[in-house]
């Protein structure tokens, strides 16, 4: 094939594609309905690569609000972390700076002491109170306050005019009965023989009666006695004086006090105790008595079964033994017995109860750790710092100290001390 006839061919096919072309596009515009196809065509096309970028944007939009979701979760402060039951996390400087104190609970006979005040005071069945028997007038006294004194020692004299006419009636009586006894009563008869004596002994115990001594009366016999009215009291017991509120010149009416005398080797402690309390103290109990510095071992004597009057309180009488005179009657005391629970107990301190919002009694277990959850608990006994607490059982780890700082950690969502 020459080149002529090769160049005619080709300018052939060029012209009819052209005219194809322009006939198939006079065609379209003739019609008027498929003159958008390509456009729509690429429209759809674009939608369809749209879709698919907007579907891959909604993943990625979904992955964002979950990640914002996740972040949302994290505390807004370092270190605590809350749960919907009310737990709370703590980290392990939070819990040593709170010096928070976790400890498994377990059954156990606990040794308390229960404190009540208490007063120092006299032994009243060993201290003695001097008073006149009749009316009379202080002449002079013979003891100072704070003396140490024996048994028969000269106290105080008195006037009395009671005292003036027995002793009168005692040194007529004395010399007729010694007459009539040796005339005997043959001789004088009998009922002037019982008179006589009678008479004697009744001026004798009228003296007695009044305070005098043997001694005194003996001094009566012989006519040798200090004017009639005085007399002289005498210390009945060996002891101290602890009172002696009275001047010479006064006069005392009966049975008004004038000296106190107590034997201090041994003295009495009352303590006052709740008259709520469901306990018993056993004579020969003991207990720590502890006063103005100084501790000493007293035994319980007495427990008395009324309620007193003024203080509203239950009494109880200790013996405590004051040999050195460390204590003095006056002085106050704490007195602390000591017991043991009979049986075996589940309790806490008294710091380890918390009362929640609903005002129940609650106490936090540590659930994991670090981790805390109030849990609710019923009050027993209280046995001195601890409480008995019922609902929990053996092995939980409950925090013994530091549960305010728990508590406060858990209602201000999470609040760090540390303002991280």
């Amino acid at each position: 094939m020459n080149m002529k006839f090769m160049t005619i061919l080709i300018a052939g096919l060029l012209s009819s594609s052209a005219t194809l072309a322009s006939v198939t596009e006079h065609a379209h515009v003739a019609s008027g309905t498929d003159s958008h196809e390509p456009h729509q065509e690429s429209h759809e096309h674009e939608e369809e690569h749209n879709e698919e970028h907007g579907q891959h944007d909604h993943s990625e939009h979904a992955h964002d609000e979950h990640d914002d979701h996740k972040i949302g979760d994290e505390p807004h402060t370092v270190g605590n972390e809350h749960d919907a039951d009310g737990a709370v996390t703590l980290r392990p400087e939070q819990m040593a700076l709170a010096d928070i104190v976790v400890e498994p609970l377990q059954f156990q006979q606990i040794d308390y002491q229960l404190y009540a005040p208490g007063e120092i005071l006299t032994n009243g069945y060993t201290s003695y109170r001097v008073s006149p028997r009749v009316p009379s007038v202080v002449l002079s006294r013979h003891v100072t306050l704070g003396e140490h004194i024996e048994k028969g020692q000269k106290l105080v004299t008195l006037f009395s005019e009671s005292v003036a006419i027995a002793q009168s009636q005692f040194r007529t009586a004395w010399p007729e009965w010694q007459r009539v006894k040796s005339l005997g009563q043959q001789t004088v008869g009998a009922q002037r023989y019982v008179e006589a004596k009678s008479n004697l002994e009744a001026a004798q115990a009228t003296l007695l009666a009044y305070g005098l001594s043997f001694s005194d009366l003996e001094s009566l016999k012989k006519q040798s006695a200090p004017s009639l009215g005085e007399y002289t009291l005498r210390a009945e017991i060996d002891g101290s004086v602890l009172s002696d509120e009275f001047e010479q010149g006064q006069r005392i009416d009966s049975g008004e006090p004038l000296i106190l005398i107590a034997d201090e080797k041994q003295l009495w402690v009352e303590a006052h105790l709740s008259p709520n309390l469901d306990m018993s103290l056993e004579a020969g109990s003991k207990a720590e008595v502890v006063s103005a510095g100084k501790s000493l071992e007293a035994i319980v004597s007495q427990e008395a079964h009324t309620i007193d009057p003024v203080t509203r309180t239950r009494l109880v009488r200790l013996v405590v033994d004051n040999a050195a005179h460390q204590l003095h009657p006056g002085q106050f005391a704490e007195v602390f017995f000591n017991f043991r629970t009979k049986h075996s107990v589940i309790a806490v301190p008294e710091s380890a109860l918390i009362r929640d919002e609903h005002g129940d009694w609650t106490v936090f277990v540590e659930d994991h750790p670090g981790e805390f959850i109030p849990m609710e608990v019923k009050l027993g006994d209280s046995y001195g710092q601890v409480r008995e607490i019922r609902g929990m059982k053996p092995g939980a780890r409950v925090v013994t100290k530091g549960a305010f700082f728990v508590a406060s950690q858990i209602a201000k969502g999470g609040f760090d001390p540390h303002n991280h």
